[in-house]
């Protein structure tokens, strides 16, 4: 597995279920409300530090995605993405990248002819159980509590870059 991961220069995600814990919530307005972990993003920052690109690939459009996707600087944001291989392989011509240097976290079976191909498939501890013999990791956190974190550390550490884009936080003033 440390070879698969130290090639990965893309890391994509699902919202729903991943970067969230999958529900929705309506107000009485109407307004969409979803909760995203603070320390997801964290890892997501570190790993854009360590130059690994970010991506969203989504089947739900959600205004609530946008602007989280803005506020941790993801740029690459597919919304609405029901057969979601159309985009991914956008993704991979933009982007110049095979599938062996893309990572991908899913939950559901929708989720599946993405994992299937990318060098690196991971999911959630509560992902559908169908999926979760057929990835590469199984995070031992749930969607939207960590478990992208946990993926963004893995990640980190096979490219080499943890100790040196952490030190900061160790290093004592």
């Amino acid at each position: 597995m440390q070879e698969q991961l130290a090639k990965i220069k893309l890391l994509l995600l699902d919202v729903d279920g991943v970067l969230t814990d999958g529900r929705i919530i309506y107000d009485c307005l109407g307004n969409e409300l979803k909760s995203f972990d603070v320390k997801d993003g964290h890892g997501l920052k570190m790993l854009q530090r360590a130059g690994i690109r970010i991506g969203i690939i989504t089947g739900r459009s959600s205004a609530v995605v946008a602007r989280r996707a803005e506020e941790l600087g993801i740029e690459i944001l597919y919304q609405g993405a029901l057969q979601k291989l159309e985009p991914y392989g956008e993704i991979l011509s933009i982007l110049d990248l095979t599938d062996d240097q893309v990572a991908y976290v899913g939950d559901d079976i929708v989720d599946l002819p993405i994992l299937n191909r990318v060098g690196f498939s991971a999911t959630v501890a509560d992902a559908v159980p169908d999926v979760l013999p057929l990835v590469d990791y199984v995070a031992s956190r749930p969607g939207g509590r960590g478990a992208v974190r946990e993926i963004c550390d893995l990640l980190l550490r096979a490219s080499g870059q943890w100790d040196e884009l952490t030190k900061r936080y160790f290093t004592q003033n």
